[in-house]
C-alpha cells in the first residue's frame, strides 16, 4: 500500500483499495473521465468527483514531499540535520507544520536577534528566560561592552536588555508550538477589517463604498467579500487587517511565558509583547490572509466551474439549417447561413435597424435566403441592437424558430487563431456571426474554442489563482465533452483535444488523417492515425462516436474492449447486435450476471445494457425556445412587472438574470425562493428559464433588483 493511501482514504471517506486502484490507474496514464466511466470494477464505481479528489490529493502530497526533500537537503548541507529534526520533518503532515519546523533553521538575513547573538547577549537572554531570583541589574552590567565597532557595541544596560529581548522575541516567534497555538487564535478570533487607504477616502467611496468601515469575523467572511476587499487593497484604495484582538493574544502568550513578577518577568513580558507585535502577528496575519484568499479562490472557482458546466451542457438545437445574425446599428447585421453540419454556405450584411428602405431590403434578403437554404432556425446575437434585430426577424413571419443567443466571447473567438484557421478568407465579423449560429446548434462544440474566462459566467475570475482556475476549468470542459461524447467525423480539432487521452497534438493528427483519407468508417481506424497508439486508443475510443458505422456499437458509448461481451449476448439470444439494440424485449431477457468474469463485472454490464437502450444518447436536455417580454431598455421596466428571464450567472450572493433589456438584473439570494436559501446553486442554474418580478430600477446606475418570490 502506498504511503499516502491511508491518509487520502481517511480524508475522503473511501476504502484504501479504492485509493490504491485510482492511484495505479493514474500512474498508467488513465484520465479521470476514463477511470470513472470504464474502470468501475477496479475503483468500486467511484464517480468523476471522487477520482478527481484522489488525483488532487496525490498532487498536493507530492508537492509536500518535494518540499520535505528540499528542506532535508538544505539542513544536511549546512550540517544542521539531527536525528530528531529529521524525524520531525519526515512526520510533518502539512506544509504549514513543515515550515514551522524549518523556520528556526531557515537561512535568513541578519535579524536584530542574530546581531544580538553576535554581540554575545544570548547568555543574558537565557538568564531572563529562566526568570529566577538573580540580580538582573548586576547580571546585565557584565554584558555592557562599549566598542567603536558597531557590530560589537553594547553601550549600556538598556542596549543589553534590548538585545536580549530581541533574542527572546525571535525565539518565541519561531517556536513551532507557540506558532500553532497563536495560529489557532487567529483562525478562531481574527476579524477582517477594512477602511479607506490614507488619502483615498473619496476614491474608495466611489468603488468600494460597502467596505469603508467594515469588520466581520474572518472565519465567517464569505469569499466574495474577501476577494472584493483584496481587490480594493490591490488598487490602493483600501487598507485591510486580519488580526484577533491584540489584548487577547498578549494575555494568552503572557500566561504561557511570564512566570515572575520581578525584573526578569518584566523583561520577559516586554520581549513577549514585542515578539508578538513585531514578528509573530505580522507572520500569522500573512498566513491567515493567504488561507482566506485560498478559501475564497476555491469558492469562486467552484462557482465558476458550476456555471461553466451548466453553460457547456446547455440544450443544443441540433443539426438544423441556421441563419445567424450578429447585430449592429451603424455597421449593420452580419448574416451567415449554415448547413446542418455548421458549415458556412452564405454570408452577407443587412441593415434592419436603420432607414425603412434599408429595413425592407433586409427583410427581402432574409426571406429569400431562408427560402433558398430551407432555414429551420434563426440565431440572433444578444449584443448591441440584438433585441431590435430579434423583433425585426420575428416580424417577417418565417417558418423558423427565432432564438436570441448569448454572444459572450464571440468577438474574442472571431479574432482568434482558431477562427482564422477555420475561416481564413473571411472578415472577423462574419466569423462572429458563424460562431453565434453554431452556438445555437451545439453550445459545447462551439464554446470549447474559447478561453472559459471569456465566457462571462465567473465570479472575481481575474482575482483568483489563475493556475488553479485554469486547471479546474480545463477539468470541467473535459468532463462535459466526455460526458456528451464526440462525433468523430465532423468534430473540430478543439473539441477532439478535450477527449480523454488525446490532447492538441493527437487531435490535430486525427483531423489531418480525416482530411487526407476521408471520414472514419470505424473506431479501429483511429489506430492508423499518426502517434495514436493502443494506450491513447484505449483512453479515447469509448468517448468517440461514428454515426452510421457498419458496427452499430461504434455509435455508442460501449467501449471497443467490451464489444465481444455484447456479441456474446446477441449470439446467446440467436440474434444480431443491431437487433439487440432495437428490441427492448431481447434486452430485457439478458441476465447481466451471466456475463460476469475476471475482467468485467456488474457495474460495467449494467452500463452496457443501459447504453444499448439508447446508444449514443445525448445527456443534455431537450432544446426549448425562449422569448423575452416586450421590453427592450432599462427605462421600459417598472416595479411590480413579472417577466420571463434567463439566468446568465450564479454567484454566492444571488443570480443575474437577463430579462431582455441589455442589462442583467440581480436576484439576491434572499429573493430566490420563499424559503431560506444557503447556496443559490440549489435553486437556479445558468441558462435556466425563470419568471422574475421587478423590485427596483436604478436607471442612472443601470441596476435592476429582481425577485423570484411570488413571480408565478
Amino acid at each position: 500500500m502506498p504511503a499516502h493511501t491511508p491518509f487520502i482514504a481517511d480524508a475522503l471517506g473511501l476504502r484504501p483499495g479504492q485509493v490504491d486502484a485510482v492511484t495505479a490507474l493514474l500512474k498508467e496514464g488513465a484520465t479521470v473521465p476514463f477511470i470513472a466511466r470504464y474502470r468501475k470494477e477496479a475503483t468500486g464505481s467511484l464517480d468523476e468527483v471522487a477520482v478527481g479528489d484522489i488525483r488532487d490529493r496525490l498532487e498536493k502530497l507530492a508537492e509536500l514531499d518535494k518540499r520535505r526533500e528540499a528542506i532535508l537537503s538544505s539542513l544536511e548541507e549546512r550540517g544542521l540535520l539531527t536525528d530528531a529534526l529529521r524525524k520531525a520533518v519526515e512526520s510533518a503532515p502539512t506544509i504549514g507544520e513543515l515550515e514551522d519546523i524549518y523556520l528556526p533553521h531557515r537561512p535568513k538575513r541578519r535579524t536584530r536577534g542574530a546581531m544580538a547573538r553576535e554581540r554575545g547577549l544570548e547568555p543574558l537572554a537565557r538568564i531572563i528566560m529562566r526568570q529566577g531570583d538573580a540580580d538582573l541589574a548586576a547580571e546585565v552590567r557584565k554584558f555592557v561592552s562599549p566598542s567603536e565597532d558597531k557590530e560589537k557595541d553594547v553601550p549600556g544596560i538598556e542596549a543589553a536588555l534590548a538585545g536580549a529581548r530581541d533574542i527572546i522575541a525571535e525565539g518565541l516567534s519561531e517556536d513551532a508550538r507557540t506558532r500553532q497555538t497563536v495560529r489557532g487564535l487567529f483562525r478562531k478570533a481574527a476579524a477582517v477589517s477594512s477602511k479607506p487607504a490614507r488619502g483615498k477616502k473619496d476614491e474608495a467611496a466611489d468603488k468600494f463604498r460597502d467596505y469603508l468601515e467594515w469588520s466581520e469575523p474572518a472565519r465567517k467572511a464569505p469569499g466574495h467579500r474577501i476577494l472584493a476587499m483584496l481587490r480594493g487593497e490591490a488598487e490602493g484604495l483600501l487598507s485591510l487587517s486580519f488580526r484577533p484582538p491584540e489584548d487577547e493574544a498578549l494575555r494568552m502568550l503572557e500566561r504561557s511565558f511570564v512566570r515572575s513578577r520581578g525584573a526578569t518577568g518584566e523583561q520577559m513580558r516586554l520581549a513577549v509583547d514585542d515578539g508578538y507585535k513585531r514578528l509573530l502577528a505580522p507572520s500569522l496575519e500573512n498566513e491567515l490572509r493567504t488561507e482566506l484568499k485560498q478559501r475564497a479562490d476555491a469558492e469562486a472557482i467552484a462557482v465558476f466551474a458550476s456555471n461553466l458546466r451548466q453553460l457547456l451542457l446547455a440544450a443544443p438545437l441540433g443539426r438544423k439549417r441556421v441563419l445567424a445574425l450578429d447585430p449592429g446599428y451603424r455597421t449593420g447585421a452580419k448574416l451567415v447561413c449554415l448547413d446542418e453540419q455548421g458549415n458556412l454556405i452564405h454570408h452577407d450584411t443587412v441593415y434592419p435597424t436603420q432607414s425603412a428602405a434599408q429595413a425592407e431590403r433586409a427583410a427581402e434578403t432574409v426571406r429569400q435566403l431562408a427560402d433558398k437554404y430551407a432555414i429551420q432556425a434563426v440565431a440572433v446575437g444578444n449584443g448591441t441592437a440584438g433585441r431590435e434585430t430579434e423583433s425585426f426577424v420575428r416580424g417577417l413571419g418565417l417558418d423558423a424558430e427565432v432564438v436570441l443567443v448569448d454572444e459572450a466571447g464571440a468577438s474574442i473567438y472571431s479574432a482568434s487563431e482558431i477562427a482564422r484557421e477555420e475561416f481564413p478568407d473571411l472578415d472577423l465579423t462574419v466569423r462572429g456571426a458563424a460562431s453565434i449560429g453554431r452556438r445555437l446548434m451545439d453550445p459545447l462544440a462551439e464554446l470549447v474554442k474559447l478561453d472559459p474566462k471569456s465566457i462571462g459566467v465567473g465570479q472575481y475570475q481575474h482575482d483568483v489563482d489563475q493556475t488553479a482556475l485554469r486547471k479546474t476549468l480545463d477539468d470541467v470542459v473535459a468532463s462535459c465533452v466526455n460526458a456528451v461524447g464526440v462525433e468523430l467525423n465532423p468534430a473540430s480539432k478543439q473539441l477532439l483535444a478535450n477527449v480523454s487521452g488525446l490532447g492538441p497534438v493527437l487531435a490535430g493528427n486525427i483531423v489531418a488523417h480525416r482530411a487526407e483519407h476521408g471520414p472514419f468508417a470505424s473506431r479501429r481506424e483511429l489506430l492508423k492515425v499518426a502517434r495514436l497508439g493502443p494506450k491513447a486508443f484505449e483512453q479515447c475510443a469509448g468517448f468517440l462516436r461514428i454515426s452510421g458505422a457498419k458496427n452499430p456499437l461504434d455509435a455508442s458509448a460501449v467501449h471497443p474492449e467490451r464489444y465481444k461481451v455484447v456479441e456474446r449476448m446477441a449470439a446467446d439470444l440467436g440474434t444480431s447486435v443491431q437487433a439487440l439494440i432495437q428490441d427492448s424485449g431481447l434486452r430485457a431477457s439478458v441476465d447481466p450476471a451471466a456475463y460476469v468474469d475476471g475482467e468485467v463485472g456488474l457495474p460495467t454490464l449494467r452500463d452496457i445494457l443501459a447504453e444499448l437502450e439508447k446508444p449514443g444518447r445525448d445527456p443534455r436536455e431537450r432544446f426549448e425556445a425562449f422569448r423575452f417580454a416586450d421590453v427592450h431598455a432599462v427605462g421600459d421596466l417598472e416595479p411590480g412587472m413579472v417577466l420571463p428571464g434567463i439566468v446568465t450567472n450564479v454567484t454566492k450572493f444571488g443570480a443575474f438574470v437577463d430579462v431582455g433589456v441589455k442589462q442583467d438584473g440581480l436576484v439576491h439570494v434572499s429573493h430566490l425562493a420563499d424559503r431560506f436559501v444557503r447556496d443559490p446553486a440549489e435553486v437556479v442554474a445558468v441558462r435556466q428559464q425563470v419568471l422574475v418580478r421587478v423590485l427596483k430600477v436604478d436607471a442612472q446606475r443601470k441596476r435592476i433588483s429582481l425577485s423570484m418570490k411570488d413571480a408565478d
